[in-house]
C-alpha cells in the first residue's frame, strides 16, 4: 500500500508563490508578524526580570504572578497574530 501525504501538506502545492521585491519567492504564509510570536518566548528565558521575591501580590511573590502575566502576555501575543495574519 503507498504511503499518501496528509492533506494539509497538499495544500501547500496548490498554493502559488508570490514574488516579493527582492525577486525571491515568498511563502503565501509568512508574514511579519510571526516575529512576535518571539516576545513570548524569550522574555520568560532572562530571569534578571523575575528573579526577586516583592513586590508580592495578593500574597503572591513576584516570581508567580510575573509567570502569571507572561502566560497571558503569551496568549494576547498570539491573539493579535492570528487576527493580524488571517
Amino acid at each position: 500500500m503507498p504511503i499518501s501525504r496528509p492533506r494539509h501538506a497538499a495544500l501547500y502545492d496548490e498554493m502559488p508563490q508570490r514574488r516579493t521585491l527582492s525577486g525571491f519567492f515568498r511563502r503565501p504564509d509568512s508574514n511579519p508578524y510571526h516575529w512576535l510570536l518571539l516576545i513570548p518566548i524569550v522574555l520568560p528565558l532572562v530571569p534578571a526580570l523575575y528573579n526577586r521575591i516583592e513586590p508580592a501580590f495578593l500574597g503572591l511573590p513576584f516570581f508567580y504572578w510575573c509567570q502569571l502575566g507572561f502566560a497571558f502576555l503569551a496568549s494576547g501575543v498570539i491573539a493579535f497574530v492570528h487576527t493580524r495574519v488571517r
